[in-house]
């Protein structure tokens, strides 16, 4: 009896321990979780709520349940800047989450002046984005004063409309996008091939095989959860692409290039019709809540076969 009357008081002493724990863990963390709760859920159940109102300004006046999502979806706007937002995700792809990967493998077999190449590579990070769209919208300026046209007028071509072209307008706005974004993303390469076991490489080569079959089989399955983090990063950074059109294009040339967050601001701002900007928000924030929750079960996956 009393080695049971021990034990008890024991578990209770213990319990005791991790509640008081527990207390000042949530003591800690408590300022940050009324940080998120005020600058996060509230606005976004806000946002939901004015999605379903019909609004004078910024004042809900009635309430309409989902009249706002169905004029926008059934817009016939919105189609051609769902495809547009679609492109810009493709061209992103191709061109955006290429391309750190490849400098960052590149950089990674440098045996010289390491430092200075990743000083180099990164300063275009640091600018400021409406700068870099403004920086590319004059290299792209349709007459002789644009520095691609003057290199075209060098070899004896005529002048382009490079983002009056629809066909081009948005491939052109990722390349900008991308001389910005990838050097952050070459940098997270470059510290994840860090982590790549040397020996490997050295047992491949022995054995004979050549830099693309060490960079399928060795590479790529080592650093493939950070290509996985990047590539689901690029899709949600890209889906809320909104300054580099609004200050490169405009949304032009005929709508050519809006994005779905820009058509929202454009709802909101320079239209005044809250409801439907909120709706058009919350479309994204559903799409991109449906990506995030595919990218974790892809990953458990991923971790699980590894």
């Amino acid at each position: 009896m009393k080695i049971g009357k021990k034990e008890k008081t024991g578990a209770i002493k213990k319990n005791r321990l991790f509640a008081g724990k527990e207390a000042e863990a949530w003591l800690l963390i408590a300022p940050l979780l009324f940080l998120v709760v005020l600058l996060v859920w509230y606005p976004q159940i806000m946002s939901f709520f004015w999605s379903m109102c019909d609004m004078q300004g910024y004042t809900p006046t009635a309430f309409v349940g989902l009249k706002n999502y169905k004029n926008v979806l059934t817009n016939t706007m919105f189609v051609k800047i769902l495809i547009n937002t679609l492109k810009y995700v493709f061209w992103s792809l191709v061109i955006g989450y290429i391309s750190p990967l490849v400098v960052a493998l590149m950089l990674n077999e440098t045996v010289h002046f390491k430092s200075g190449f990743k000083t180099l590579i990164y300063f275009p990070h640091v600018l400021p984005g409406v700068a870099v769209s403004l920086m590319w919208y004059l290299m792209y300026f349709p007459d002789e004063g644009g520095m691609l046209n003057m290199i075209l007028s060098f070899f004896g071509m005529g002048p382009l409309e490079w983002l009056q072209n629809e066909a081009l307008t948005i491939p052109l706005i990722i390349i900008a996008i991308t001389w910005k974004g990838m050097p952050g993303s070459m940098l997270m390469y470059y510290a994840t091939l860090q982590g790549v076991n040397r020996d490997l490489y050295e047992a491949a080569t022995i054995d004979g095989a050549g830099i693309f079959r060490r960079l399928w089989s060795i590479t790529i399955p080592q650093i493939s959860g950070t290509m996985l983090l990047m590539l689901i990063n690029q899709i949600i950074s890209i889906f809320q692409i909104m300054e580099q059109p609004m200050a490169m294009t405009g949304g032009g040339p005929n709508n050519a290039s809006i994005s779905l967050v820009y058509w929202s601001y454009k709802q909101g701002f320079e239209n005044f019709r809250v409801g439907p900007a909120m709706a058009i928000g919350n479309i994204v924030f559903v799409i991109l809540i449906i990506m995030t929750i595919f990218y974790f079960k892809l990953n458990r996956k991923i971790e699980a076969n590894n």
